[in-house]
């Protein structure tokens, strides 16, 4: 069963049907074209360590659950799917630390899937030793690299880590910072409240989901179905890097972005529209640790003068792992004399994106917070009725239009209220 709400799954997912909408689907000639897209990766990551021999998973052992999930996965994997099997805790029996936290190899190398070689690998585990997740999720990451594909790490485990002081929450938010577009899902094999902590956090930071299984079925039905989704197509964000100001920013196109940003940090990003297009932006910042209860995000869209044409902005109180914002820009067509003579050009927008995330002391606050920067950029409107026609988004017009309301529904309330009072005296 799910033990906790997956918040971060639901934001990713929020994230790539946004992205969906946004990104222009492209021509419609290549629905006619073989998918050149690189095959989808996944590594399932399986803990062997001595723990596993408890015997509390429907009557069996924790391993012997974990290799009856694992015979029932490989033979659903989707032909397109390479699949790779790496193991931690699994050869090393003794009791030096160091050699223990080692012990992490892989035992089926990512690639096409030949289930019987794999089911025979599965089958020749037994729980063994130690529990260093840090160091095999590093090794799984490295067995994952190369390549366009969506990339998944399935870790399945019943412990904590045991091999500090590598922390495997700060190595998945150091997987996450590179860029690779790498996602962890977690398995739980106990309900033990400092195990979901640490197997939550090492999912959120990547944007993977953490669940609690305590039934075979549930194991395999949740394999399969992480596997399932990496085979499925998604929009893969671009690596940029805003900067400092508008005048150093990375000139971006219509797609998807990730970034990362500090703490109370404002980050540049620049994009043209022409006369006649409609810029729209979203932002999404998440937050993979722990921070202050106070939040927001800000996204202001500027002219490379300083002048604020529309922002948008959303703050937040308390628990959360994302917090989106967007915003509307139509550039106004040109005039139709002036566009037969004269080649439009395209106006620079200087999009800033700021947070107010803070944390306590304890806290790392590098690498940045992870960003989410969808740009698109489509022919305006055409009909008045869009309320962006008009310009709403600018405020100025806004705030004329509901100034002008306010005058005339005064001037109308105290005529009647006269008109009432002059009738009243009369009788």
């Amino acid at each position: 069963m799910i033990t906790r709400k997956r918040r971060a799954a639901g934001a990713l997912g929020l994230l790539v049907a946004l992205a969906a909408g946004l990104v222009p689907a492209g021509p419609a000639a290549a629905d006619d074209e073989p998918d050149s897209r690189d095959s989808p990766k996944v590594e399932l990551v399986l803990d062997v360590s001595g723990s596993m021999r408890a015997r509390d998973i429907d009557g069996q052992s924790r391993m012997a659950a974990a290799k009856q999930a694992f015979n029932d996965v490989l033979d659903a994997v989707p032909d397109e799917v390479l699949l790779g099997i790496r193991t931690l805790g699994a050869d090393y029996p003794g009791d030096n630390r160091k050699t223990g936290c080692k012990d992490t190899r892989q035992l089926y190398p990512v690639g096409p899937l030949d289930r019987t070689e794999a089911k025979t690998a599965v089958a020749t585990l037994a729980p063994t030793g130690w529990t260093p997740i840090g160091p095999a999720l590093l090794g799984a990451a490295k067995d994952l690299e190369g390549g366009d594909g969506t990339r998944r790490i399935v870790l399945i485990t019943d412990g904590e880590d045991t091999c500090g002081p590598l922390d495997p929450c700060e190595v998945a938010r150091e997987i996450a910072a590179k860029g690779t577009h790498l996602v962890v899902d977690t398995l739980g094999l106990v309900p033990n409240a400092k195990i979901r902590q640490q197997l939550t956090c090492i999912a959120e930071a990547t944007g993977g989901t953490y669940t609690a299984v305590q039934h075979t079925g549930e194991l395999s039905g949740r394999v399969k179905q992480l596997v399932d989704r990496a085979a499925d197509p998604v929009v893969t964000p671009v690596a940029t890097e805003g900067a400092d100001r508008c005048v150093d920013a990375p000139r971006l196109e219509a797609g998807l972005y990730t970034d990362r940003e500090k703490f109370s940090e404002h980050r540049w990003y620049r994009v043209d529209v022409l006369p006649g297009q409609e810029l729209r932006a979203s932002v999404s910042v998440g937050a993979d640790r722990a921070v202050a209860r106070d939040y927001g995000v800000l996204l202001r869209a500027v002219t490379t003068h300083g002048r604020e044409i529309v922002r948008g902005s959303e703050a937040g109180d308390g628990r959360t792992d994302v917090i989106s914002t967007g915003l509307r820009y139509p550039k106004a067509p040109l005039d139709d004399d002036t566009a037969d003579e004269v080649k439009p050009a395209a106006e620079t927008v200087c999009l800033q994106v700021s947070n107010s995330f803070s944390a306590p002391a304890s806290v790392k606050t590098t690498p940045g917070l992870p960003v989410e920067l969808a740009i698109d950029v489509v022919d305006g409107p055409d009909e008045a009725s869009d309320v962006a026609s008009f310009g709403l988004g600018h405020g100025w017009w806004l705030l004329g239009v509901l100034a002008l309301t306010g005058l005339l529904a005064g001037l109308l309330w105290g005529w009647i209220s006269r008109w009432r009072f002059a009738v009243w005296r009369t009788n």
